[in-house]
């Protein structure tokens, strides 16, 4: 029931950031059901995944951990779930069907397209460098509402939450009889015709966002600011993410978008390099302001005690769950060796690990089942558990690993007799005996220790 000896200390970090540690990251996706090419049987499309059984339970726990600190465990956000379509003169207003594009250059020897500012001048298909001239690209998926395709018809998919948030600004501080500083936080799919989609999950053209616009009085813009950086960069910390792979950076002046009067993204050391995992930006009162001139009304805040009028800045901390799922992946992967024999690993933490719980009777024999079933249900109303009993014991222990699993509970013929059974750590692999009795309570106490510090 033992593994033969305890883990060593891998010295796989020394992989971290490089193209094998992507491939092998890669490989597990679609081997063990976290991430497939979407209709694959029809040959895909292009940079367009499905997530499988474990990544959609994977994602969503990354989205519920995002709302759990941005939401719930907050008194000054609420939430909202704005339209995916709306009125086209929101992207109007907002300058996106005027600025939200890319520059789009054609090489004329293989006629591929590529974004200008990330070629460096030479196709990367062919090595020419015989490009177009750089022509604007808008990025907004447009469609028709209604049966007649005509311009009258117009609409688009939206290229990301916030503007939703923005023109429910009043409707939500009025019903929920809020004063600034407070935030409204949104998840939600977006989409961005984007010219050269890549790297896996990075960067697609359907994704989803965790989106938060924060209101403040605008003297207070740049203290907030610096809150939200420090807490969205911790938030990475807590969940998982190695210190060596994170770094925060200040954008330069001549980056800063239109809207922004400071941007600092936070970073992930992908196996490409770095890249933005999430952008926290200053937005001035741009949005709201562009609202209400377009719309004739007014976007602010007015405080019947003092007479104070005001348009709030808004602090935007905006993240990407499939990129944060990738990266909470990379980070967490590890190769070890356990009694002689090396093992892969997904050391994730409990509260995004697929399942929390793995229950494993030794036997498929008819005298255990019952009993393992039992166990069953006795924890999966509390944890996300799989029930597996096949193959032999010690190949169920290494799925577990690969897929994250932080417990297994194994059911053994001793079970039959002490009402006990057999729990096993990940990270670890240490295992103790524990009364079927006890056990919700016991796992519960393994789950909720700091991450890190089990054994």
């Amino acid at each position: 029931m033992r593994d033969m000896a305890e883990p060593t200390d891998g010295d796989f970090s020394s992989q971290k950031g490089s193209p094998e540690l992507f491939d092998k990251i890669v490989n597990l996706c679609k081997r063990r059901g976290f991430v497939f090419p979407s209709a694959e049987i029809y040959g895909g499309i292009r940079s367009t995944y499905d997530y499988g059984p474990l990544g959609a339970l994977m994602l969503r726990n990354v989205k519920n951990a995002w709302w759990k600190a941005m939401v719930q465990e907050r008194d000054d956000v609420v939430p909202i779930d704005a339209a995916i379509l709306t009125n086209p003169k929101v992207w109007e207003a907002s300058g996106h069907l005027d600025t939200f594009t890319d520059p789009l250059v054609d090489c004329r020897k293989c006629k591929e397209r590529w974004r200008q500012d990330q070629i460096d001048g030479v196709c990367p298909n062919c090595g020419s460098t015989d490009l177009t001239d750089a022509r604007p690209f808008n990025l907004m998926f447009k469609t028709f509402v209604g049966p007649v395709e005509e311009e009258a018809n117009v609409a688009y998919l939206r290229p990301e939450t916030a503007q939703g948030m923005f023109v429910n600004f009043v409707n939500v501080m009025q019903s929920m009889r809020l004063k600034p500083p407070f935030g409204i936080a949104q998840q939600g799919r977006s989409f961005r015709n984007e010219i050269t989609p890549g790297n896996f999950v990075f960067r697609t053209r359907e994704f989803e966002q965790m989106e938060l616009e924060f209101f403040v009085p605008p003297p207070d813009a740049g203290t907030w600011h610096t809150y939200w950086c420090n807490e969205r960069l911790d938030w990475y910390r807590r969940f998982g993410i190695h210190e060596h792979l994170l770094r925060l950076r200040h954008h330069e002046q001549e980056e800063l978008s239109h809207y922004s009067a400071g941007t600092a993204d936070v970073e992930f050391a992908f196996p490409w390099g770095w890249g933005e995992l999430e952008g926290i930006a200053n937005r001035t009162d741009y949005d709201l302001k562009a609202h209400a001139a377009a719309s004739g009304e007014r976007l602010e805040y007015f405080d019947q005690a003092s007479g104070e009028r005001y348009v709030p800045y808004v602090i935007e901390p905006a993240a990407g769950a499939t990129r944060a799922m990738m990266a909470f992946l990379i980070s967490a992967y590890d190769e070890d060796e356990v009694g002689g024999e090396s093992r892969s690993v997904l050391r994730l933490h409990p509260h995004l690990s697929p399942y929390q719980v793995a229950v494993l009777p030794l036997s498929k024999k008819e005298t255990l089942t019952p009993l393992a079933r039992r166990v069953l249900g006795l924890v999966k109303s509390t944890f996300m558990c799989e029930y597996d009993d096949t193959q032999s014991i010690g190949r169920r222990y290494r799925r577990q690993d690969e897929i994250g699993t932080p417990l297994c509970v194994t059911i053994d013929f001793d079970s039959l007799d002490d009402g006990a059974v057999t729990v096993r750590d990940r990270d670890t692999t240490i295992q103790r005996r524990v009364a079927i009795d006890d056990l919700v309570g016991e796992l519960s106490v393994d789950l909720a220790r700091p991450f890190g510090a089990k054994g």
